[in-house]
């Protein structure tokens, strides 16, 4: 498909030359003599990119304002800035407000085409990420009835109206970032940026780079996660891997709702919601000196903690009903028929928790084409195969074999029991009917084995 081009410049000779170079290219363009003429074009039809000149022929308006509607209309949308007598600092303002790129006049064909070739590329690479984020997060919902998700739903709900920072805290897989993403797209911020920086995956030395920025000497700039994330919402995933020296400087950021890019000596305001997420312990992280106090403070304003799937696994059925109707979508195939009552589901530790549920569900999808129920359960059980159960169950079952016969029994009885109760969510009536056993008599089988209530 061809990509359109609007051209805005009051000197008919640049805007002329422009468009023929284009054209030569094949692309599309349309045309505009000034700033009016702009804004009809703009609101006519938001074009694949456009190259406006910065002084136009109203002397309150300028191309700067052509910017901030092209962005506000659409965000994706390049906008490359020229101009001949444009000072350093109003192209600063244009690359900060989100212009793709400054040029100066006069330039060569060779340069306009390079930079319009690339700010297009890197246009689709942005639209391609965005459908990616949004298959697997924007379509998901967070799902599950057990009391822990219940709580974290009300929590969030309560969040809407709120600016409080927000710590979240659970395993690896767990859905933080899910979390956040819900938070914020209830939030009086949703239509502002929500960025994320994954402090684990940072090199030492280019953790106050992201976050803050930089400055070069040739006048370049590279924006940090907090000026991208301005008016909006901030997510510091693992926020534990931040080095001890730089935490001071976020706190600082933190009371003093601003910062200063690298090599500059300029403030920059910023007002941001920060949520952070952590797998690991910041109160034993504290403890041991390693994360900082008062910063561990200023984050758990309003804390939220997610349970491990083995914990919940109640929700373990309401979750894969719930990925094999949306990743059957997403991946455009038959949805396969799985056996919930399958005793893989409740047995296995799930060490990926749910992000390791949805994946197995998601291979199942795209495997068990045509496959009967009892292939697909066959499936299940080579992926989840007794190498990957729980450390718990493993010592349980060699306990059993090195114990007399009654101990031995004993211990079978315990795990068999549980995984029932964890099937049936606890129920004890519904267990009792399924195992062909009174639930009076069942209820004191529990007690005989020290198993409490299961939610």
């Amino acid at each position: 498909m061809l990509k359109e081009i609007l051209v805005i410049d009051d000197n008919p000779d640049i805007r002329l030359l422009v468009s023929n170079i284009l054209k030569e290219k094949q692309f599309t363009v349309r045309a505009a003599a000034n700033y009016d003429q702009a804004v009809f074009e703009i609101n006519k039809k938001i074009p694949d990119l456009a190259i406006v000149d910065i002084k136009l022929d109203k002397p309150d308006k300028d191309g700067i304002d052509l910017l901030k509607l092209i962005i506000k209309k659409n965000k994706l949308t390049p906008v490359i800035m020229i101009s001949g007598h444009a000072t350093v600092k109003i192209a600063l303002e244009a690359i900060r407000l989100g212009a793709y790129e400054f040029i100066e006049k006069p330039f060569t064909k060779e340069k306009i085409l390079n930079y319009v070739n690339r700010a297009l590329e890197s246009t689709e690479l942005k639209k391609e990420k965005d459908l990616i984020e949004n298959k697997l997060f924007h379509s998901f919902d967070l799902i599950g009835e057990s009391p822990d998700i219940l709580k974290v739903k009300k929590i969030i709900e309560k969040l809407s109206t709120s600016e409080s920072r927000v710590l979240i805290s659970g395993p690896t897989g767990s859905g933080k970032e899910l979390v956040a993403r819900k938070i914020h797209k209830i939030s009086q911020r949703s239509k502002n940026p929500f960025v994320i920086i994954n402090a684990a995956l940072l090199k030492e030395k280019k953790y106050e780079r992201e976050l803050f920025g930089e400055e070069f000497e040739d006048g370049s700039i590279s924006f940090g996660a907090l000026e991208r994330a301005n008016t909006g919402t901030l997510l510091i995933d693992e926020v534990s891997e931040i080095p001890y020296e730089t935490q001071a400087n976020v706190l600082r950021v933190l009371i003093d709702q601003k910062f200063k890019r690298l090599n500059s000596s300029k403030y920059i305001n910023v007002n941001i919601r920060l949520i952070s997420s952590t797998s690991r312990d910041l109160k034993e992280l504290v403890m041991q000196k390693k994360f900082r106090e008062d910063l561990f403070h200023r984050l758990n304003v309003m804390p939220i903690e997610l349970s491990p799937l083995s914990s919940r696994t109640e929700d373990i059925p309401l979750l894969i009903n719930y990925f094999i109707e949306r990743l059957s979508e997403i991946n455009g195939v038959q949805k396969p028929i799985i056996d919930l009552n399958n005793d893989n589901f409740y047995t296995y530790n799930w060490p990926g928790n749910v992000r390791e549920l949805r994946n197995l569900i998601e291979r199942i999808t795209i495997l068990s084409a045509n496959e009967t129920k009892e292939n697909i359960n066959k499936i299940i059980e080579d992926i989840l195969n007794p190498s990957h159960y729980s450390e718990n169950s493993k010592k349980s079952l060699e306990k059993s074999f090195t114990s007399p016969l009654k101990e031995a029994r004993e211990h079978f009885e315990k795990e068999y029991l549980i995984t029932q109760l964890k099937k049936n969510h606890g129920n004890v009536s519904k267990t009792a009917d399924f195992i062909g056993m009174e639930r009076s008599a069942l209820h004191r089988k529990l007690k005989s084995l020290g198993i409490k209530g299961i939610n």
